[in-house]
């Protein structure tokens, strides 16, 4: 049985300092956690820690948080270079990095010596019942779906691979909800529900510009004016990135089949290296 400890501050480790990473740290310390972060580069912790400073001076300019608080929040934050160097017994440790399943067995394995009590994959596509393969306890390892940016977005995805027990969703849920998150609980399938939903529309969005339907800003202001989408398609795809896109729409191909067959367009953004907000050039110019 999965059963987080009370009485305790609670404690968690976050693997990979990137966007998502930072990101979920972020929310967790803002919860009163006590947050662990590997990430072996140090530039990318200098950045990660500026990352999370100016979130939280935001949050103290819409008073959403007091002075204290981003004081707390730093404390609370801790970085190592390696899952070795993590406490055992972590209430839950969530892994961030890359959407390589190769990796992600790796880091989950070196997570699970850690023995946390729960430990959860922020994949937005890859199999969780394939990714608990080679786990010792694949009962306590389930699927906690965040989405960019974290701060801001009020649901998580929670997952449940074939193995995942009924307590570690429960224990999933009381985690997202002691955060100030909300779920949604699905089973583990191609794309789970979020990813899925979301492809569908980014990719005919992309061929609707490939084939001069329209402009990307008149395509996104149709989605958000006519159906209450906060951001446009494209717009979105810019933000996650587009390498992103293109990785799991051909995931979702080899599950799914043609209907999810990334656009050229997309193909040919990524080859040029203009994957989105975070290269200063996708679909628009940041």
């Amino acid at each position: 049985m999965t059963t987080l400890v009370s009485g305790h501050q609670p404690r968690a480790a976050v693997i990979g300092g990137g966007t998502m990473g930072a990101g979920i740290a972020y929310t967790l310390a803002v919860a009163s956690h006590e947050v662990w972060v590997v990430e072996p580069s140090l530039e990318r912790v200098d950045q990660l820690t500026r990352e999370i400073e100016a979130v939280a001076a935001a949050g103290v300019e819409r008073g959403k948080l007091q002075t204290k608080d981003m004081q707390r929040i730093a404390r609370d934050i801790h970085h190592v270079t390696r899952i070795a160097d993590l406490p055992l017994g972590l209430d839950v440790i969530i892994e961030t990095v890359p959407e390589r399943q190769e990796l992600k067995l790796e880091v989950l394995r070196e997570a699970e010596s850690r023995n946390p009590l729960l430990l959860g994959s922020n994949t937005s596509a890859l199999s969780i019942t394939e990714l608990a393969v080679g786990l010792d306890r694949p009962e306590a390892f389930l699927g906690m779906h965040f989405f960019n940016p974290v701060w801001s977005l009020a649901l998580v995805e929670v997952v449940r691979g074939k193995q995942t027990s009924a307590d570690t969703v429960e224990a999933a849920l009381a985690i997202v909800k002691a955060i100030g998150k909300q779920s949604a609980v699905v089973n583990d399938s191609p794309g789970f529900a979020t990813s899925r939903l979301d492809v569908c529309l980014a990719l005919e969005a992309i061929r609707m510009l490939e084939e001069g339907v329209a402009e990307a800003a008149d395509i996104d202001r149709a989605a958000e004016l006519a159906y209450r989408h906060p951001v446009g398609p494209l717009r979105l795809s810019d933000i996650v990135g587009l390498d992103v896109r293109l990785d799991i729409a051909r995931g979702l191909t080899e599950k799914l089949g043609p209907r999810f067959t990334p656009p050229a367009l997309l193909i040919a953004k990524v080859e040029a290296g203009e994957l989105g907000k975070k290269t200063g050039k996708g679909f628009y110019d940041w």
